[in-house]
């Protein structure tokens, strides 16, 4: 794998736990660094890809209404707990 330099400059106390850490772990403060950086980064990835297909379903304009919602929370820890409400508001409901 070909790598670029890159440098930063780092609290004293973050770089006494990324050194800690990649003592902790037997590998050097640039490979923890690396990893920790490349979660970070896979994380908001998957965090937007999250938020687009979130975004893509409701503008499809399905959506369960905050009564339906309600009813169902009221309805938890009794002895009648009602399941997961389906939704109930379609494009068709919505204003134009």
């Amino acid at each position: 794998m070909n790598n670029v330099p890159f440098s930063l400059r780092l609290e004293p106390e973050l770089k006494s736990r990324l050194d800690a850490a990649a003592e902790s772990t037997d590998r050097t403060p640039a490979d923890v660094a690396t990893r920790a950086i490349e979660a970070f980064l896979d994380a908001r990835d998957a965090l937007r890809m999250d938020l687009e297909a979130a975004i893509a379903e409701a503008d499809k304009g399905v959506f369960v209404s905050s009564e339906a919602v309600e009813r169902w929370m009221e309805s938890w820890d009794t002895d009648n707990e009602l399941p997961m409400p389906e939704p109930d508001i379609f494009p068709d409901d919505l204003p134009r």
